[in-house]
């Protein structure tokens, strides 16, 4: 049996491979991309790219084999509305179809499928189910709600898949919307808020996340889907405050009217010049809590990290990076 992990050279796929190959595992990372990554002396690599049908089957993957489906474009870099779907759809959705396609061709039965906690849209219910409601607010939680239709349609033909739909993944080495905000703290300048900073935002780490998806295969990948996220978030005033002190910076929080900002925000998309995404900055004052009982009591899962020290260090490794060093370990702190 081998683990096959697509995109496994990204943010998450590259923590879960790591972990299995440090428990012994055959790994093949399956990804457009191989980067300098120290598990590599143990695991194999296939360039892949998940668009093309012929890239996917010469992966080799075998009816016994254990499939993770980690590759995806995210909401970074921004995309004017005109070339949103152009973006997401091809490896989002018609990237996870050839996947489950290849398969099928080789019996294989079980699939790990991130998707994203974008696929609820506005907050209907607090804090939120894996049942509450599903309207996805553009291309991106579009693109996976309708990979987790493809994927109710593979179990009815019995294959095991086992979706997880994850917060704004953090962690070192994590930036995309997060470069902006720490581009700001360095430069001492005012950090805009989306409101008034009350509500809480809640994160989920890249580690629990790898974590996730290991004891979906250790549970008999469940055919479920589950919520992944942080528990006791804290505010967003709480969050950056204490990443501007940790940081030196100063920089101060600027609360802003909600209404004035996204309308705002939304002209600027309007004329194709995004600041933000409209998935992000439309619900950015919304009670968003993911709740993941149904996950710690099915497969046993915890979050082990903490929201703002995940921050933290992905401020850390983003600093390290700019003044030419490396963070060979990234510490990071179990939640209390």
């Amino acid at each position: 049996m081998k683990h096959i992990i697509f995109g496994g050279d990204g943010f998450v796929g590259r923590h879960l491979a790591q972990r299995l190959v440090q428990d012994g595992e055959d790994v093949v990372v399956a990804d457009i991309v191989k980067s300098d990554l120290p598990h590599y002396s143990r695991a194999r690599f296939v360039h892949c790219d998940v668009t093309q049908v012929s890239d996917v089957l010469k992966v080799g993957i075998g009816p016994d084999d254990m499939v993770y489906n980690m590759a995806a474009k995210m909401l970074s870099p921004l995309q004017i509305r005109s070339k949103r779907w152009d973006f997401f759809w091809p490896v989002n959705y018609y990237g996870a179809e050839n996947i489950m396609k290849a398969m099928g061709v080789a019996n294989a039965s079980r699939l790990v499928q991130f998707t994203t906690d974008m696929i609820y849209g506005h907050t209907v219910q607090s804090p939120q189910t894996e049942d509450h409601p599903a309207k996805p607010l553009g291309e991106y939680g579009k693109s996976k709600w309708a990979t987790e239709q493809l994927a109710v349609q593979w179990r009815k033909q019995g294959m095991s898949i086992s979706i997880f739909r994850p917060r704004l993944i953090i962690g070192p080495g994590r930036l995309g919307i997060l470069e902006k905000l720490f581009k700001l703290i360095d430069m001492n300048l005012p950090v805009p808020m989306i409101g008034s900073g009350k509500v809480p935002y809640q994160f989920i780490s890249v580690f629990d996340c790898a974590e996730a998806a290991r004891l979906a295969w250790k549970g008999g990948v469940p055919n479920e889907a589950y919520n992944l996220g942080s528990d006791n978030p804290p505010s967003v005033r709480e969050l950056l405050g204490n990443l501007i002190k940790h940081a030196g910076s100063k920089s101060f929080l600027l609360p802003t009217p909600a209404f004035a900002v996204k309308q705002t925000l939304a002209l600027f998309d309007l004329i194709n010049k995004p600041i933000m995404d409209p998935e992000q900055y439309l619900i950015a004052d919304e009670l968003c809590v993911r709740e993941t009982g149904k996950l710690k009591h099915q497969l046993g899962w915890r979050p082990e990290f903490n929201d703002g020290d995940m921050l933290v260090a992905a401020y850390d490794e983003y600093r390290a990076k700019k003044s030419g060093a490396t963070i060979q370990n990234a510490t990071a702190v179990p939640a209390e």
